[in-house]
């Protein structure tokens, strides 16, 4: 999965996932939006944008349904692992 990460401006870093066409926005106030059906060319033409967080107010923030973001680095058996430790509720 491509990552870019993103030295100066509101977005931190930017992971892309091809298979999915999804996009995950890092930004510097610690939130991730998602957005899926993003084409790839869109994801390079942000990546090589002057002011990436300009580029996503005008040609994403708009036009791609928001997502869940993607889950990765984490684990996937959290939940169940949290529920074992603590009790499921039943």
């Amino acid at each position: 999965m491509p990552t870019k990460t993103f030295t100066s401006g509101r977005i931190k870093k930017a992971d892309y996932n091809p298979a999915s066409r999804q996009l995950d926005l890092h930004w510097d106030n610690k939130t991730v939006l998602a957005y899926k059906q993003v084409p790839e060319e869109v994801y390079r033409r942000l990546c090589n944008s002057p002011n990436p967080a300009t580029y996503w107010e005008d040609r994403i923030a708009e036009e791609y349904p928001k997502s869940i973001p993607m889950t990765s680095g984490k684990d996937p058996d959290a939940a169940k692992k949290l529920g074992d430790l603590f009790g499921d509720g039943n």
